[in-house]
């Protein structure tokens, strides 16, 4: 089994997620996808895809995420299983914090793809976001804030990748 992992990184901290990732899961299975370089129709080599994106400012999509946005829709995910991590910040934007996230989500969810990896929002400081689910419970991703918790960013690595890992094998 592949595992595309498909990123974009401005300041580099969704790219060493990213290779935290692989690192975890084995470098072997992940293939990291840096989408300022690849195109998104190499999406459709994989039955299993992680998207990385971050949140900036008030709620915008990280630039190589945004050079793409109109594409995403048009790229057949139906039949995948999908996770989705974004990076944010949610004391300096605590009303827009991981947005990006729920923005791609929003995206892909009309196509018949399998979303794991959603992720509780407990134990975050926040105002609002457009990526909880709709009981404000969970996020439809993993959350990270290496701005205001880098030192719970490594632990909640682990745990999400056991997490997908084990929802990969439910699936298959």
């Amino acid at each position: 089994m592949k595992i595309g992992l498909f990123y974009g990184s401005t300041t580099c901290y969704t790219e060493i997620v990213a290779e935290k990732i692989q690192a975890l899961i084995g470098a072997d299975t992940v293939e990291l996808n840096n989408i300022k370089h690849i195109p998104l129709s190499k999406m459709a080599d994989y039955d299993t895809l992680i998207f990385g994106l971050s949140t900036w400012d008030f709620g915008e999509i990280q630039e190589d995420w945004e050079a793409h946005w109109d594409d995403i829709s048009s790229v057949d995910l139906n039949g995948k299983i999908i996770a989705i991590y974004g990076m944010g910040d949610q004391i300096g934007y605590a009303e827009w914090f991981i947005d990006a996230v729920g923005m791609l989500h929003d995206v892909i969810a009309p196509q018949q793809c399998s979303r794991i990896g959603f992720w509780p929002s407990a134990g975050y400081d926040f105002i609002a976001s457009k990526a909880l689910t709709e009981d404000g419970e969970l996020f439809y991703g993993l959350a990270l804030d290496d701005e205001n918790q880098y030192d719970l960013t490594d632990e909640r690595l682990n745990d999400w990748v056991s997490q997908i890992l084990q929802e990969i094998a439910q699936q298959l």
